[in-house]
């Protein structure tokens, strides 16, 4: 039962009234439109107009693009739909997440290595603002995964790190200033991704934990959560076993089901032991920890009969629409669980004042809202978050603070970096530019030019030529790419690190923390966490002395090689 004045919603009597009045007044299929969160594909207004006309879809979300652009096609959708609509964006790392000016700010690991919970609040107001500047009112963050695995190729750089207590906090701090600026967060993935390594848009991942372990961990982060307001839950594609044989004992192995589509996990924990009243939506339905769980006429109705009030994503759009509508005629969705869906959209659009703004033609802030977007103010919370948290892991030769003129004559070996940071050159380039302007004689590696002497030279050639070699790598995490190692070079491991005791090296990780891992050998270690435009800078100021390394490690950066230390 869905209890309207109670927390996530709090709904005043006029709000209960508009979301009756508005059931009252939809017919079936426009009810079965509100269950689906659409993938916005098209930036052709008589496209999107046809589908809002067809489908009437409770929301959509759209990719990064230029912020004017996504501004008025989220007028466009708002203007159009009788129903305001969710907008959402995965506003993780800050405003960039849905507009290409946006700020980006840093990613949630590096907050936690801020270890100031101030910043994981100023991240939450960075997404709010620019985020609803463009028009959004849903982040799909904070992810409240705890980093568990160090070879879980999802969870990384996106969470606040393994300390439970400090995950809370953060994500806490961060859904207060979503709140503050009219945006809902959906806390992320149910029931807790980053105990395998396996990548739930490949595969089902397992959250493998006992319910005793679950309830300590990820379970009092829910459950925190949950009472500090949290909105929408974001269901994954992840089993969690010994959750759903707590509720269901006599379960076969076979019938254990993803979160998304396991009326265990979602009634049972999420609804019944949690008490979370809000609304519950699926990841990514396309994502085949989702897709490959049966026939897809099947899961779709499958996913909202089991407690899931949201479809994320469609594969094909009237295929699953049809899916539903089978779905609640054959019985698999009842009409009682239809209307409580539906019921659960509408009251967290009612919550976020949707209604009243759409009456009053507020739905859409001011055009000229969009100059927040990388503002002075939130470029200056980047740079004292960089200064914050960039780590000094390893300082084993006492090489840092480095002195410029000693080690003057600088190799720089580039290692990935094939993404810009927020549109501007490749931040292997900012930190090179940072290091010469410090006084550096800087050299970039280069696979041709440097064969001969890293393959068949004397090794006193190296020493020679160079007083300094500083690795710097942006080997960035994404989905779809199961494991995120370092790939040497051939012949041999070109550029490999076989020379760290006839030259000083410095490795610097700007993406990635678990790196150790692959160079256990090199005795002086950085971690920057975030490939954003304010790193480079003041990375180069903290190797050379001119303020000091003051971010502490949120996870275990030697992924627990001894060795590695």
């Amino acid at each position: 039962m869905i209890k309207y004045k109670e927390n996530p919603f709090f709904l005043s009597d006029q709000d209960i009234e508009w979301v009756e009045r508005t059931m009252q007044q939809m017919s079936e299929e426009e009810k079965i439109g509100q269950l689906f969160c659409l993938h916005g594909d098209s930036d052709d207004f008589g496209v999107l107009k046809e589908i809002i006309r067809k489908y009437n879809p409770g929301g959509m979300m759209y990719r990064p693009s230029e912020s004017e652009k996504i501004y008025e096609i989220h007028k466009f959708i708002q203007d159009t739909s009788a129903i305001p609509m969710l907008l959402a964006a995965n506003l993780e790392s800050g405003g960039d997440g849905i507009g290409n000016e946006g700020t980006f700010y840093g990613r949630q690991i590096q907050v936690a290595a801020s270890n100031n919970v101030d910043n994981a609040y100023r991240l939450g107001v960075i997404a709010g603002r620019e985020g609803s500047a463009v028009g959004c009112n849903w982040s799909f963050a904070p992810v409240i995964d705890i980093d568990m695995n160090h070879s879980n190729p999802i969870t990384n750089v996106r969470t606040f790190g393994s300390d439970k207590n400090r995950v809370l906090a953060m994500a806490e701090a961060y859904m207060r200033g979503c709140h503050e600026n009219g945006v809902a967060v959906s806390i992320k993935h149910f029931p807790g991704d980053g105990v395998d390594d396996r990548d739930q848009h490949l595969v089902a991942s397992v959250n493998s934990l006992s319910v005793e372990e679950w309830n300590d961990s990820f379970g009092m982060v829910y459950k925190g959560m949950i009472e500090g307001g949290a909105k929408t839950v974001m269901a994954g594609h992840i089993l969690q076993p010994a959750l759903t044989r707590y509720i269901s004992p006599e379960i076969k192995d076979e019938d254990i089901m993803p979160a998304s589509l396991s009326p265990e996990l979602l009634q049972g924990i999420l609804r019944d032991k949690l008490n979370f009243n809000g609304m519950i939506v699926t990841d990514a339905t396309s994502m085949v920890g989702f897709a490959a769980q049966g026939r897809r006429v099947d899961l779709i109705p499958k996913a909202i009969a089991s407690g899931c009030d949201m479809i994320l994503f469609t594969r094909n759009l009237e295929e699953d629409y049809e899916a539903a509508i089978s779905g609640v005629k054959n019985g698999i969705i009842s009409r009682e669980r239809l209307d409580e869906a539906v019921a659960r959209i509408l009251a967290t659009k009612a919550s976020l004042k949707l209604h009243t703004k759409k009456e009053t033609n507020k739905l859409m802030p001011p055009k000229e809202g969009l100059r927040i977007l990388k503002c002075e103010e939130h470029k200056k919370w980047a740079y004292e978050l960089s200064d914050q948290s960039i780590t000094l892991v390893k300082n084993k030769q006492g090489l840092i603070p480095l002195d410029v003129q000693k080690y003057k004559r600088a190799l720089v070996i580039v290692l990935g970096d094939l993404v810009s940071a927020s549109g501007k050159p490749a931040v292997s380039g900012m930190f090179m530019e940072e290091l010469k302007a410090a006084g550096f004689e800087v050299e970039k590696f280069d696979e041709q030019e440097h064969k001969e002497l890293f393959l068949t030279a004397a090794s006193s050639e190296i020493r020679e030529k160079y007083d300094v070699v500083f690795y710097f790598a942006n080997i960035k995490t994404a989905s779809n790419q199961t494991t995120v190692r370092i790939n040497w070079k051939a012949p041999m491991g070109l550029d490999a690190p076989w020379f760290v005791n006839e030259v000083p090296t410095v490795f610097i990780s700007i993406a990635n923390p678990y790196h150790l891992q692959d160079v256990p050998m090199i005795k002086t270690y950085i971690n920057a966490y975030t490939a954003n435009e304010f790193n480079p800078k003041v990375l180069v100021e903290k190797i050379i002395g001119k303020s000091p390394f003051k971010g502490i490690n949120p996870i275990d950066p030697y992924c627990g090689y001894w060795d590695a230390r």
